[in-house]
C-alpha cells in the first residue's frame, strides 16, 4: 500500500514527522531517497525532535558517516549519510551491520550507495519536491 504525507512548509514539518512515525511504527530501518537539497536532513531533524532529541544535536553525518543521538527515553537513533561511500567495504569498515542489527532506529541518507547490503525489511522512503515547493514524503509497505 502506498502512503504519502505532503509538507507545505517548515511550519508543518514537526506534525508531518509525528504522523510519519505513527504510520511507520514497527520499521526501524528507514532509507531516505531524495535529490540533494530535498530535505532529508531537515526531515530527520524533525523526526528526532519528535522523539525528544535536541534539534541542535542533529546534523548531517557527511564526514563521519554515522551520528548517534539519544531520545529523551535514552534510546539510540543512528543517522547515516552514505553520500561519500564509494566502495561497499567502507560501510563494512564502520560496522554498518552492528548498527542495522541493533534494533535501534536507523535513518539513512543516500542509501543508494549501499543498497545491495541493506536488509530486506528496510523501508524505502522517498522525498520529492513538488512544483509548488512542497515536499512529499512517500513509501510503500
Amino acid at each position: 500500500m502506498r502512503h504519502s504525507i505532503v509538507i507545505n512548509g517548515l511550519a508543518e514539518i514537526e506534525s508531518a514527522a509525528r504522523e510519519f512515525l505513527e504510520q511507520t511504527k514497527g520499521h526501524d530501518l528507514l532509507a531516505f531517497h531524495a535529490p540533494m537539497g530535498a530535505g532529508k536532513t531537515t526531515f530527520t531533524t524533525a523526526i528526532c525532535k519528535v522523539l525528544g532529541v535536541s534539534s541542535d544535536a542533529v546534523s548531517s553525518p557527511t564526514f563521519s558517516i554515522v551520528n548517534e543521538y539519544r531520545t529523551e527515553s535514552g534510546d539510540s537513533i543512528f543517522h547515516f549519510d552514505f553520500y561519500r561511500i564509494n566502495r561497499i567495504e567502507e560501510a563494512y569498515d564502520i560496522g554498518v551491520f552492528d548498527y542495522l542489527d541493533s534494533g535501534c532506529l536507523c535513518i539513512m541518507e543516500w542509501p543508494e550507495n549501499v543498497e545491495q547490503i541493506l536488509p530486506e525489511e528496510t523501508l524505502n522512503v522517498f522525498i520529492s519536491v513538488r512544483e509548488d515547493g512542497a515536499r512529499e514524503v512517500s513509501w510503500e509497505d
